[in-house]
């Protein structure tokens, strides 16, 4: 089993930035992949960003191409999203999600089938 504890969620003006940050504990050695998923209301839940934990490699959705930043730090098994340049469409709650699956694309990391645990969320709101 992988816990996931997300934090750094609230509210921020448009055009300013925040860090969400998920915490991994447990068995985090299975761990391939971390992903970023967000959910607003009345909304399907939506890919948003993911890392490779071996190497890093990382892949965004084109809405947040540019804007966001996904790292991660191995010796704290923590994953973060720099939001940068926020729009109230960023609005949403954002769930982190580890994949204990090796895919050869990264690609298939941005679908949520492909992810075998998650957080409980963090509500992100850009408004003024």
């Amino acid at each position: 089993q992988v816990q996931l504890v997300e934090s750094g969620g609230g509210l921020v003006q448009p055009g300013g930035s925040l860090r969400v940050s998920c915490a991994a504990s447990g068995r985090t050695f299975r761990t391939y992949a971390m992903g970023w998923f967000r959910q607003a209301p009345g909304k399907e839940r939506e890919f948003v960003a993911a890392i490779r934990w071996s190497g890093g490699n990382t892949y965004y959705a084109d809405s947040v191409k540019g804007r966001f930043t996904i790292s991660r730090d191995i010796a704290k098994n923590t994953v973060h999203l720099q939001m940068n340049s926020l729009k109230p469409e960023d609005t949403a709650v954002y769930y982190c999600a580890a994949g204990v699956r090796e895919l050869y694309y990264i690609e298939r990391y941005a679908v949520r089938g492909s992810y075998d645990y998650w957080g409980q969320g963090t509500q992100v709101t850009v408004s003024s």
